[in-house]
């Protein structure tokens, strides 16, 4: 199992991110709003990680939310495989905690919402 995540896998691109904000379907598990968006041409799921600088000012805290965030959604990327007869899915997660969580509820409440992403 490949437990990478390379930039193929990050959603950077101005465009399909504009296009995220502008036509997906989104549901909130806190600390987490998850914007999602079924795509058809494609390879892999793209993700964007988002934490604002309004609720976590200092860049330090933000990072190592990121950090975290993209540490657990490693591990637990394989829930999301297109092989299992799932479409390939541009999604969004934005903390929007002021609190900063450790590791492990980071991790429960990803794996919720990629089980959830599975159904949807």
């Amino acid at each position: 199992m490949d437990r990478k995540f390379p930039k193929s896998e990050r959603l950077h691109s101005r465009k399909l991110i504009k296009e995220l904000f502008d036509k997906s379907s989104s549901f909130f598990l806190y600390p987490f709003k998850v914007i999602f968006l079924p795509v058809i041409s494609g390879e892999t799921n793209q993700v964007l990680i988002s934490v604002s600088k309004k609720k976590l000012k200092r860049a330090v805290d933000r990072n190592l939310i990121k950090r975290r965030i993209r540490e657990a959604y490693r591990h637990h990327k394989h829930m999301l495989l297109v092989e299992d007869g799932g479409s390939i899915k541009r999604i969004g997660l934005i903390y929007v905690s002021s609190d900063l969580m450790e590791y492990s509820e980071i991790q429960k409440k990803l794996a919720k919402i990629l089980r959830k992403l599975t159904t949807l």
